[in-house]
């Protein structure tokens, strides 16, 4: 049978495969759309598990809100111009969508879930990978939902906050969505920090005040106000607000009788292990090895 151009743009249309891919499956099925189609799906299916040890520590975070539930996602690449893709992009939007509406948080059950259009995540994932060439993974999402105010923040595609407040308004949920994204703080207040983390510091502390000779209890004043200078330094209402660092986000928030009652940050890669290319190193070592 003749394989026509026509058949090869709906082929294409159908599977996001490259032009001389879709020639190839449509000569060796005959001419047989659905046939081809398949064939390229399973191809498309083998060639994501391949790719699926290579690093994907690019991509972008987005954040979709209904109301007084917001739920962000942080979809991966292996590289920021497939990040900045209109493929990738949408696709992360897509699994955001679907996260919103499902409540859905936990990735592998993910991979099952519906998109709008009605394939699985995991089949929109693997005909994603087949049309860039690179890794591609859902790496993590999350729910927010808030009896008071909600609102979030995103700095482009690449870092997105969202808080729930006890009182306040939208504005003011938004500017400390916005800090949030900005500042990165550990948690919420004092109560929030870690036991372990509060004893590591303070051990340092101490270990600095010590060697400086001076008496125990000026050594003792020394670590108490630097512990206090780490808290403001950690913690959200400890911090001054970026919009105007002469007040204190506790500050701001009391003005407005309002409260944080939770918060969320994703910031794309990080906490992922992404390999280093040293050239110099490199270059070194072929000269030794010469």
């Amino acid at each position: 049978m003749a394989i026509t151009a026509s058949m090869v743009k709906e082929l294409r249309e159908r599977t996001g495969a490259g032009m001389m891919e879709c020639k190839k499956a449509l000569v060796e099925a005959n001419g047989d759309l659905d046939a081809a189609a398949e064939a390229l799906r399973t191809a498309g299916v083998a060639k994501a598990d391949k790719k699926a040890s290579r690093v994907a520590a690019d991509g972008r975070v987005v954040i979709k809100q209904d109301g007084a539930k917001a739920a962000i996602v942080e979809v991966n690449s292996e590289t920021d111009f497939v990040a900045k893709d209109e493929n990738f992009a949408q696709f992360a939007e897509a699994v955001a969508d679907a996260v919103l509406a499902s409540g859905e948080t936990d990735v592998a059950a993910l991979a099952s879930t519906k998109l709008a259009d009605g394939r699985s995540i995991e089949a929109a994932r693997t005909e994603l990978v087949q049309k860039v060439g690179e890794n591609i993974s859902v790496r993590r999402a999350q729910i927010v939902a808030a009896d008071g105010t909600l609102a979030f923040y995103t700095h482009g595609a690449r870092i997105g906050a969202i808080v729930a407040l006890d009182g306040g308004d939208e504005e003011l949920a938004r500017d400390i969505a916005m800090h949030v994204a900005a500042t990165n703080p550990m948690c919420i207040d004092e109560s929030g920090v870690p036991a372990e983390t509060l004893e590591t510091e303070k051990r340092i502390f101490t270990e600095q005040a010590a060697a400086s000779g001076k008496p125990a209890d000026i050594i003792e004043k020394m670590v108490t106000g630097r512990v206090a200078k780490f808290l403001k330094e950690i913690t959200l209402v400890g911090q001054p607000f970026v919009k105007d660092p002469d007040v204190t986000v506790g500050k701001l928030l009391k003005g407005a009788n309002a409260s944080v009652v939770s918060f969320v940050r994703y910031e794309v890669g990080e906490g992922i292990e992404k390999k280093q290319d040293n050239f110099v190193e490199e270059v070194m070592a072929q000269v030794k090895g010469g």
